[in-house]
């Protein structure tokens, strides 16, 4: 008698977990509860619709942010000052990570997305609508900007080269592997501890923009730039931002799937140990 209830939530969770992975909804027995309705309008279903939503809410407001840091800044003479912005891109990068995390995995930037996608770590088929997602929250983010604030060419909250575009495709490169590696340690290793993601990868947004912000404006992300050159129409060095940024994430994740020796938790390793030293105890008995 109990095991009916059982049996109905498993199926209504691997039906959700096949949508989840794009499968589409398997035959249902009329007499289900977990029918086409109730599948598509489930809270627990988290569609591909959803995931690009959430990626380019999260775009626009970390764009909004950042980038008005910069656009508020240079109209009102240093108010904010450079380590008010780079604050505040670390902030808004983490409270973004809490907020939309368990949604779309809290990409934000089509480098991660396609690191994430050669070290399958994430669908190849998502990966264009993640980027159009992602680009069109940057643009519209920027646009906002653009009509809030009379943007004189000064105050261009874009990134452009302080010096040669060599130099800043070497920063943009060597920030961006610091980046993927981060993210490749909290959020893609379950020996670590996930809850500190957000904090991880905030705090490394901001201690990247403090080094290379005033070398190559500190991007790590094709949107951030892109968004901003399109809006404003500003395209001074901007295959910079194209390029070095996925070479870095590539690089950077490459590097720690190097080290990274087992995927195995840390409490799985730990029984195997006691398992193994309980043997060594307890030899064979004939």
């Amino acid at each position: 008698m109990g095991a009916g209830p059982i049996e109905g939530r498993r199926d209504g969770e691997e039906e959700i977990a096949r949508i989840e992975e794009g499968q589409g909804v398997g035959k249902t027995d009329p007499s289900s509860s977990w029918n086409l309705n109730r599948l598509c309008t489930s809270p627990e279903i988290v569609t591909l619709t959803q995931k690009l939503v959430a990626e380019a809410i999260g775009t626009y407001f970390i764009i909004f942010a950042g980038c008005g840091s910069v656009v508020v800044n240079n109209l009102n003479d240093g108010k904010v000052t450079f380590p008010g912005i780079c604050v505040t891109w670390g902030l808004i990068v983490m409270v973004m990570i809490y907020s939309l995390g368990h949604i779309s995995g809290a990409h934000f930037n089509p480098a991660v997305t396609i690191t994430f996608a050669i070290f399958r770590r994430f669908p190849g088929k998502e990966v264009l609508p993640y980027m159009i997602a992602q680009f069109m929250g940057s643009i519209l983010a920027s646009g906002t900007l653009s009509l809030l604030f009379d943007v004189t060419p000064t105050a261009y909250f874009g990134t452009v080269p302080t010096g040669s575009d060599s130099q800043s495709l070497v920063a943009e490169i060597i920030i961006s592997f610091l980046l993927m590696f981060v993210i490749s340690g909290v959020a893609t290793d379950n020996r670590a501890i996930g809850e500190l993601a957000g904090i991880a990868v905030g705090m490394t947004i901001m201690l990247n923009v403090f080094v290379a912000g005033p070398v190559s404006g500190a991007s790590m992300n094709p949107a951030r730039s892109l968004g901003p050159a399109i809006v404003r129409h500003h395209y001074q060095g901007i295959w910079v931002y194209i390029v070095g940024p996925p070479i870095g994430t590539i690089a950077g994740g490459f590097a720690y799937n190097l080290i990274r020796f087992t995927d195995r938790p840390l409490r799985e390793i730990t029984k195997s140990s006691s398992f193994l030293r309980s043997i060594s105890k307890n030899p064979d008995r004939s």
